[in-house]
């Protein structure tokens, strides 16, 4: 017979969640040096994401034409028909693909490789815990992100209570976009919430995301009044760059208290990833803002009386 104890260890060892990745050495997702966790999954679809592969809550193929060696295994194993070798190279009829996986289980050269991996509590703390050193010299610590860590509320929340009890400082990177009785479960292990504002007009907010922003801007609310909070501005050419929402902005920060106000540049730098997901790139062609103009909001922000930083 089991005891309460032993099921709830039995559960928290079948608890998983989807991760795409985990960043060492990270210095742009809060205080101090950081290992990143990126959880796969997200309810916003923003045209300027730098992380597509994050998008989907489920593990996707990638490809990667430079490694692809021509063997022609991937096509073999592929039940749609949905990969086919011409003259030049392997081709993908992404419309046929079931993100069956068989590709990539079979590539010898990682010519197509799987988004995503499974992983335990324990695997993605011990991760965590490998870099203690690092976040006790420099004040650093781990941070959640994504994706959006909230669309895996219950595994993300068991992974920072494990960091905390650690005595790992413990952050989360998130759009807001969620229930707000599963943000309250996760932030009750959180010591850090890096909060995105990407717009104060709700209908814009949609163009831009494909949702409206009431819910992210009333779990703001509650999230700061709870833990310490950074509101951070992707600043998106043409999207959210003009003064007066930078203005609605920096007040909606100013009156919830959050400690400061980050603002993140665009690029483009994740846009290559969308052709190897079989995908077209939203912004292709969208100049990224000059450093002499970022500069310039930063400092007439400051002039306001907000403490702004660039870039985390």
């Amino acid at each position: 017979m089991q005891t309460g104890i032993e099921n709830f260890v039995e559960a928290e060892t079948d608890l998983r969640g989807l991760v795409f990745d985990i960043q060492k050495f990270s210095l742009h997702d809060g205080p101090g040096i950081r290992t990143t966790v990126f959880i796969k999954g997200c309810p916003l679809v923003c045209k300027w994401c730098s992380n597509p592969e994050s998008q989907s809550l489920k593990q996707q193929i990638m490809t990667h034409d430079i490694r692809c060696i021509g063997c022609g295994k991937c096509a073999e194993a592929c039940g749609t028909g949905a990969i086919a070798f011409t003259e030049a190279g392997r081709e993908i009829d992404w419309e046929k693909c079931n993100e069956c996986l068989e590709c990539a289980k079979v590539c010898p050269a990682r010519g197509i490789e799987t988004v995503g991996k499974f992983m335990t509590v324990d695997e993605v703390v011990a991760k965590v815990e490998q870099d203690r050193i690092f976040y006790e010299n420099s004040g650093g610590g781990m941070t959640v992100s994504g994706g959006e860590p909230l669309v895996q509320w219950e595994f993300v929340s068991r992974v920072l209570e494990r960091c905390r009890e650690k005595g790992i400082h413990t952050a989360l990177d998130t759009c807001g976009m969620a229930p707000w009785r599963d943000l309250e479960r996760v932030i009750e292990h959180t010591d850090l919430v890096l909060f995105d504002v990407k717009h104060m007009d709700s209908a814009i907010h949609k163009e831009g995301t494909g949702v409206g922003n009431e819910t992210i801007l009333e779990n703001a609310r509650k999230v700061a009044e709870r833990t310490t909070t950074w509101v951070r501005i992707p600043l998106i050419p043409g999207f959210n760059d003009s003064e007066s929402n930078l203005t609605r902005v920096a007040q909606f920060a100013g009156e919830i208290g959050a400690e400061k106000i980050s603002l993140l540049p665009y690029h483009n730098y994740g846009s290559s990833k969308y052709p190897k997901l079989g995908r077209t790139y939203p912004m292709e062609g969208t100049p990224r803002l000059a450093d002499e103009k970022v500069e310039a909001l930063k400092r007439w922000l400051e002039t306001m009386g907000y403490r702004v930083e660039i870039g985390r």
